[in-house]
C-alpha cells in the first residue's frame, strides 16, 4: 500500500480515538472531508440530507475502502458483513456530515497556530505521535516527523503521495473540530447532589413485602375476545413506542430447491474418480492442479494444523506420492495427494522495506529501487534507518523494518495476522543474514532473514477440487415448477394456490432496503429491490434466483418511517393487548379484599413474602423483570393493601413490610463522579441520535445499493 493508503488507513481510529467509543459505531474507519466531493451538485444521488446531496460513487469509494479493510484483516466477506459494512459506512458519512453542520452553526473551528501545533507542537496530536514512536522507546520521535516531512519535500515524492498526507491533515483537523462540538455538548452535561442520592438510594435502600399474584397464563387465549376498542385503548396508549426508523418491507414466498440432485452428486464423483488415477502417476503435480481443479491453489508447504482436519490426520504419515480420496468437504469432491515433505525452521524472524510500485512507475521500477536499497545496506547503511525513510508499510517502518516471526504458513504469533505466501516461500528458502527482494500483492520487498529457528516437518499437498453442482436437468425442472407456480397466481389467490401445490410458504419481516440477506435467502439484494418498488400485494412479475433456490415472492406489508399505523402493528401487539384484557378479569378477583391474606384467599393463591429488593434491580425472586410493581411498590406507604397492578406476568396486590434506609450519603463525589461517566459514555451516541432523528434524510439506497 502507497503512503496515501497507509494514511487513510490510519484516519480510521481518528475519530474514534478522540470522541470516544460511544461514537465508534457511527464514524468508522476514517472521517469523511468536508467541503470535497460529498457535498458537490451531482445528480448522482444515494441520498440527500438536509439538503445536501451524498453521491453514489463517492459512497462506493468509501465503501470500497471499508470493506478492503476488512478483507485485509482476513474477513470474509459474506452477504450479512457486506450488509454490515454498508450501514457503517452509511453512518459514517451521515454523522459526518450532520456533526460538521452542526460545528459550524455555533462557529467551532481549528485555528492556524491550532493546526501547527497539532503538526509540531510540544505535545503534537496523538494521531501524529503514533505515526513516529521511536521503537526502543515507544516514545514521539520528532526527528522521525521532521525526516519525513523534509522526504515529502524530495523529487521522488510523487504528488499523489503529497496529496495523501494533505488529506491526513485535513481529516485530522476535520475530526479535532468533532470533538470540539462534541466536548462543547458533553461539557455541558451536569450532575448534581439530587441525582447522586437517588442514585445511591436506588441501590442501597431496602424493601420488604408481600404480595398475591394470578398469571396472565391462568386464562387460556381461547376464552379471551378481543374487540376493536381494546386494540385501540392499547394503541393511543402506547403509540410512541411504535416509531419506525426507516421503512420496512415484509414479503412472503415460495421456494423451489434446484440444490444438486443424488444423481448430480454421483456423476460429478464418476469425473473426480477418472481424475484420482491420472494424479497418482501425474509427474507434474502443480501443472495438475492448474488444468484440472475448480480452485488453483499453489502448491506449499504446510505444517501441521495447516490442512484441512481430514487431511492433517492423514498426510503426516503417508508415504511420497499417496492419493486420498475422493472425500467431500465445503461442497466440493476433492483429491489430495502428498508430493514433498521435509524438516524445516519452525518460525523466521524477519524485517522488510515495502516498496509501492504504483508510486514508483511500474514494478520493475520498484525492484530496481529495492536493489539500490540492498547494496546500500550492503555497503554498511542501517536497515532500520533505510526503512523509516522508504518503506511505504510505516507500522514496521517505525520500528526499523521489524514485523514478528512467523511459520511455514505464513502465520504469525500471538494471532497477530498472516504473512503472504509469496513473502513466506522466499523467507523459508533463504538463509540467516540473506537480503532478498519479492513481489507480493503489496509490492516489493527487500527482506532480512534475521533468524530461523526450531525444527518441524513440513509436507507439500497439491489439492484437486470439483464442486458439486446442479446440473442442467435438476435447474430446469426446480425452474419449470416455479414458473408453473408463478404463472397460475393472482394477488388473492397466493395461498390457495400455495395449498394446492403441497407447498411451504415462508416470510421474510421488516427487512430495510439495504438488508443484504433474510431468513433462508442469502444475497438476496435483487429480490430486497424488487420489493421497495413493489406496491402491497404485489407478486413478482418473475422467478427469482437465489443461490440454488428459485424463488416467489408476494409483498405483504409496507411499512414507513415514522408512527406505524394501527393496522400495522396489529399482529405485533396482540399478545400485549390480550393480557391487558385478561388483566381486567384477573383483577376482579381481588376486589373487596382488605388485607393481603384475604385477596389471596379470594383469587385461590399463595401469599408471597419477599425481602431485600432495591428498585435498581426490579427483580421479583422466582418471577421474572417487573419495573411497574417494584417502581408502585417504592412509591407505597407500609401496611396498606395495593390496588391490582398489571405486570409483566401477570396482576398483583402487595402489601409493603418496611423500608430499610441505607446510612446517609455523606460523601457524594464517587456517585456524582459514576453518573457522570455513564452519561459520558451515552453523550456522543445520543446526540448523533437526536441529530439522524431531526434530519430530512431522502434515501435511495434500497435502489442504488
Amino acid at each position: 500500500m502507497g503512503i496515501m493508503g497507509y494514511l487513510r488507513d490510519r484516519m480510521g481510529k481518528i475519530v474514534a480515538i478522540l470522541i470516544g467509543l460511544a461514537l465508534l459505531a457511527f464514524i468508522v474507519s476514517e472521517v469523511v472531508r468536508s467541503g470535497g466531493s460529498f457535498f458537490r451538485d451531482d445528480n448522482n444521488e444515494l441520498a440527500v440530507v438536509n439538503g445536501e446531496k451524498v453521491p453514489l460513487d463517492e459512497f462506493q469509494k468509501r465503501l470500497d475502502q471499508n470493506t478492503a479493510q476488512f478483507k485485509q484483516a482476513g474477513q470474509a466477506i459474506s452477504p450479512q458483513i457486506t450488509s454490515y459494512v454498508q450501514e457503517n459506512t452509511w453512518n459514517q458519512v451521515i454523522g459526518q456530515m450532520l456533526l460538521k453542520k452542526e460545528a459550524e452553526k455555533v462557529g467551532i473551528v481549528v485555528g492556524d497556530d491550532e493546526t501547527t501545533s497539532m503538526v509540531s507542537g510540544n505535545n503534537p496530536d496523538p494521531q501524529i505521535a503514533r505515526q513516529f514512536t521511536n521503537p526502543q522507546t515507544g516514545q514521539f520521535d520528532r526527528s522521525k516527523l521532521e525526516q519525513f516531512k523534509s522526504y515529502l519535500k524530495s523529487p521522488q515524492v510523487s504528488a499523489e503521495q503529497k496529496q495523501g498526507w494533505a488529506e491526513f491533515l485535513e481529516q485530522l483537523f476535520e475530526a479535532k473540530v468533532v470533538t470540539k462540538y462534541v466536548a462543547l455538548v458533553t461539557n455541558g452535561l451536569y450532575v448534581n447532589s439530587l441525582d447522586a442520592k437517588d442514585d445511591y438510594e436506588a441501590k442501597n435502600k431496602l424493601v420488604n413485602f408481600k404480595y398475591a399474584a394470578l398469571d396472565y397464563a391462568s386464562i387460556p387465549d381461547a376464552k379471551v375476545t378481543l374487540t376493536d376498542e381494546d386494540y385501540s385503548n392499547y394503541y393511543n396508549a402506547h403509540k410512541n413506542e411504535f416509531r419506525n426508523q426507516q421503512d420496512v418491507r415484509s414479503f412472503e414466498y415460495v421456494s423451489f430447491n434446484a440444490a444438486p440432485s443424488k444423481e448430480d452428486s454421483l456423476a460429478i464423483k464418476a469425473q473426480v474418480d477418472k481424475l484420482a488415477e491420472a494424479f497418482k502417476t501425474s509427474t507434474n503435480d502443480s501443472l495438475f492442479v492448474q488444468i484440472n481443479s475448480e480452485t488453483k491453489t499453489p502448491v506449499s508447504f504446510q505444517k501441521k494444523g495447516g490442512l484441512e482436519p481430514k487431511l492433517d490426520t492423514v498426510m503426516f504419515n503417508a508415504a511420497k506420492g499417496f492419493v486420498y480420496g475422493p472425500y467431500i468437504s465445503n461442497g466440493s469432491y476433492k483429491l489430495a495427494k502428498l508430493t514433498d515433505e521435509k524438516i524445516t525452521f519452525d518460525s523466521v524472524k524477519t524485517r522488510h522495506i515495502l516498496i509501492n510500485p504504483a508510486t514508483e512507475g511500474g514494478v520493475e521500477k520498484a525492484i530496481a529501487k529495492a536493489d539500490s536499497i540492498k547494496k546500500l545496506i550492503q555497503g554498511g547503511k542501517s536497515f532500520a534507518d533505510l526503512a523509516a525513510t522508504f518503506s511505504v508499510d510505516k507500522g514496521s517502518g517505525a520500528k526499523g523494518g521489524e514485523i514478528p516471526a512467523f511459520d511455514v504458513n505464513g502465520a504469525m504469533g500471538g494471532g497477530q495476522g498472516q504473512i503472504t505466501p509469496e513473502y513466506t516461500n522466499a523467507a523459508f528458502k533463504a538463509s540467516k543474514g540473506d537480503l532478498i527482494v519479492v513481489t507480493s500483492q503489496f509490492g516489493v520487498h527487500l527482506i532480512q532473514v534475521e533468524d530461523q529457528k526450531g525444527s518441524v516437518k513440513v509436507v507439500k499437498v497439491a489439492v484437486v477440487d470439483k464442486p458439486i453442482t446442479a446440473s442442467s436437468k435438476t435447474q430446469t425442472v426446480a425452474y419449470s415448477r416455479a414458473q408453473q407456480f408463478l404463472g397460475n397466481l393472482t394477488k388473492d389467490n397466493f395461498d390457495a394456490e400455495v395449498k394446492k401445490e403441497g407447498l411451504k410458504k415462508s416470510v421474510a419481516e421488516d427487512f430495510t432496503g439495504v438488508a443484504a440477506s433474510l431468513p433462508g435467502l442469502d444475497n438476496a439484494r435483487e429480490l430486497v429491490r424488487w420489493a421497495f418498488k413493489a406496491d402491497k400485494g404485489d407478486i413478482t412479475d418473475k422467478v427469482f434466483t437465489v443461490g440454488d433456490q428459485y424463488v416467489v415472492t408476494r409483498l405483504t406489508e409496507i411499512k414507513p418511517k415514522g408512527i406505524l399505523s394501527l393496522d400495522a402493528v396489529k399482529k405485533q401487539i396482540e399478545p400485549a393487548v390480550r393480557n391487558e384484557v385478561k388483566a381486567k378479569q384477573l383483577a376482579e378477583k381481588f376486589q373487596g379484599a382488605t388485607s393481603i391474606d384475604q385477596a389471596a384467599q379470594k383469587a385461590g393463591v399463595k401469599v408471597v413474602p419477599v425481602q431485600n429488593v432495591v428498585f435498581a434491580n426490579p427483580i421479583i425472586p422466582g418471577a421474572s423483570l417487573e419495573y411497574k410493581v417494584i417502581g408502585s411498590i417504592f412509591g407505597s406507604q407500609p401496611n396498606k393493601l395495593s390496588k391490582p397492578i398489571n405486570g409483566q406476568q401477570g396482576v398483583y396486590v402487595y402489601v409493603v413490610d418496611g423500608f430499610t434506609n441505607p446510612p446517609a450519603l455523606s460523601n457524594n463525589v464517587r456517585e456524582k463522579q459514576q453518573i457522570a461517566q455513564a452519561l459520558m459514555q451515552r453523550a456522543a451516541g445520543q446526540l448523533l441520535d437526536a441529530l439522524k432523528d431531526n434530519a430530512i434524510v431522502k434515501d435511495n439506497r434500497a435502489k442504488l445499493l
